[in-house]
């Protein structure tokens, strides 16, 4: 079994022995070959190459964002039976699909149970979203959680570190900078009546989210891999329905987010969002630049995963 390992070196908590270490792990269990990703775009270019050489499985060694350009170069002709399957070391700063996927959050765990499942022949086929022309895993946004990263990236790129606090810091900021006075946003879907007066929109294609320290994140708890996309968007950024929205995501149990100021999609199909004004995008926690106008489409049982 022949197996592409792609290793972003500048993940958070990867070295080249700990890449080295990876190689001679998945030896016991596959045919491995290492490439290391040299600039943004890499991972997708050579996750399409795998595809076309037919290899049998494609590693993602890196973060979110890694695995999302992974996806996009593994499905660039779209989704196949024929494709290679995803496997997912997590040694990003967020890790958010991988967890979602129910592997461990330290990349010791997430082999250990990766290398049982290669060996095990275990694959699972998981729905993804996809923005216009660009596959997501697990989110993508626009509006202030878009700026709050576009915020971070700039910070990491002046030499700044991912950490909670970081981003924690940067949503406050944001938040006082953004525009809470009108509403750019309008939500669409087909056969519906369009949702506008709409500040921010998570889309979701599963649940929860783990940003901070695998804590879980909920703006939709119900979006799962196996069903549609889920929606949540804010119809007011005043203080006190924000604050009961952040307290509603991060309370156990599992239920939306309701009240006058929110909004609720769950298990569409396609829905379109539509911005009076560019509006900051992201996807799969990267930011993509500034949009007014994106179609997210469900995409079932669209790539196979080693889990």
């Amino acid at each position: 079994m022949r197996a592409l390992l792609i290793a972003n070196p500048k993940a958070t908590a990867t070295s080249q022995r700990i890449r080295d270490l990876l190689v001679r792990t998945f030896s016991g269990a596959v045919d491995p070959e290492l490439v290391e990703t040299a600039h943004r775009g890499h991972a997708a270019e050579l996750a399409r190459r795998a595809a076309e050489e037919k290899f049998d499985v494609v590693m993602a060694l890196g973060g979110d964002g890694t695995v999302n350009e992974t996806v996009n170069g593994l499905l660039a002709h779209g989704p196949s039976a024929e494709l290679p399957a995803l496997a997912v070391v997590p040694i990003g700063s967020t890790n958010v699909f991988a967890r979602a996927l129910g592997l461990p959050g330290d990349p010791v765990g997430a082999t250990r149970r990766v290398l049982d499942a290669l060996r095990a022949g275990r694959y699972r086929s998981i729905g993804l979203g996809l923005a216009d022309d660009r596959y997501f895993t697990f989110c993508a946004g626009l509006g202030l959680d878009a700026e709050v990263i576009r915020a971070v990236e700039r910070r990491r790129r002046a030499g700044g570190n991912a950490s909670p606090a970081l981003y924690v810091g940067m949503a406050l900021r944001q938040f006082f900078r953004t525009d809470r006075r009108h509403p750019a946003l309008t939500v669409e879907r087909p056969g519906r009546p369009p949702i506008d007066g709409v500040f921010l929109s998570f889309i979701a294609n599963t649940a929860p989210w783990t940003y901070i320290r695998g804590y879980p994140v909920n703006p939709s708890p119900r979006a799962h891999f196996a069903g549609g996309l889920d929606l949540f968007g804010m119809r007011s950024l005043q203080v006190l329905p924000v604050l009961s929205a952040v307290a509603g995501m991060l309370r156990p149990g599992g239920r939306p987010v309701m009240g006058r100021h929110v909004v609720n999609v769950h298990d569409a199909e396609e829905i379109t969002v539509r911005a009076q004004r560019p509006m900051a995008f992201q996807l799969d926690g990267d930011y993509l630049g500034e949009r007014r106008q994106i179609t997210f489409r469900s995409v079932p049982k669209a790539i196979r995963v080693v889990i």
